[in-house]
């Protein structure tokens, strides 16, 4: 009888550290994705630097090699999208320091706690933001329509060119004239477009004409198309501020003209 005395039996094999497996089972290693810094700039489509300063900031966190080089976790991928979304939203850094270790608590419940306020700061801010964007666009637009009245003679002053204060401004170069200068089918085609601007909204009575309250974001086409009305109907006179968000369009014209108003922006 051969034997095998370098062999031990099934049946007297010791489980390593606990672990039974049966005849005939394939075990197999878990293969863990990582990245030195370069793999996982051109992965997320970042750069080294991006990433070296995220580390800095506290938003991506890196181990080491033996060597000393940055080692990532496939983690770190699905952290760059995380940090790309808010800053998508305009979210600082600092917040979104505060999201990522909300996120990294791993509720739900608790990243939405914490990002609801952000996104609510976020709101008021961008509004206020378009709220300056469309007093900028009303001055903007008050100036252009300035500069369709002849130049003056001689040199110009500031307030010839620049001045952005409201469409009104226009009125004195229109000619004179007690009838709208534009064709039948001109009147038509603005008429639509004061429709269209003014649609939902409550003329008010004022002093010789009607005012009319407008979204702060439609500042600059109510002061463009003013000013449109003013070069043909030189006998309307309008202003537009804003105040509280809003963007106020006073309207006014003389008595005997104050129907034809009245059919522009509403009842006098």
């Amino acid at each position: 009888m051969t034997s095998y005395s370098g062999l031990v039996s099934k049946s007297s094999r010791r489980p390593r550290n606990g672990l039974d497996l049966h005849p005939g089972l394939k075990a197999y290693r878990r293969s863990v994705t990582t990245y030195q810094i370069s793999g996982l700039a051109a992965r997320t489509g970042t750069t080294p630097a991006t990433l070296r300063f995220y580390e800095q900031e506290g938003l991506l966190p890196a181990a080491r090699s033996a060597a000393g080089y940055r080692v990532y976790g496939e983690d770190a991928a699905e952290r760059l999208e995380f940090i790309a979304d808010a800053k998508r939203l305009g979210l600082p850094l600092t917040d979104i320091r505060e999201l990522l270790a909300a996120w990294d608590e791993g509720e739900c419940a608790v990243l939405r706690d914490r990002l609801r306020p952000l996104l609510e700061a976020r709101i008021a801010d961008a509004r206020r933001r378009a709220d300056e964007a469309a007093a900028l666009i009303g001055r903007l637009s008050a100036a252009l329509s300035n500069l369709a009245a002849p130049p003056a003679a001689g040199r110009c002053d500031p307030g010839c060119c620049l001045d952005g204060t409201g469409a009104a401004a226009a009125v004195g170069a229109a000619p004179e004239t007690d009838r709208c200068l534009l064709p039948a089918d001109g009147q038509a085609r603005q008429l639509a477009e004061w429709r269209d601007l003014l649609a939902g909204a409550r003329p008010e009575p004022i002093d010789g004409g009607v005012r009319v309250r407008l979204p702060a974001s439609a500042a600059g086409r109510a002061a463009a198309l003013a000013a449109s009305e003013v070069r043909c109907c030189p006998f309307f006179t309008f202003t537009l501020h804003l105040a509280d968000g809003e963007a106020i369009l006073d309207a006014r014209a003389p008595d005997g003209r104050l129907p034809a108003l009245s059919a522009l922006v509403g009842i006098v």
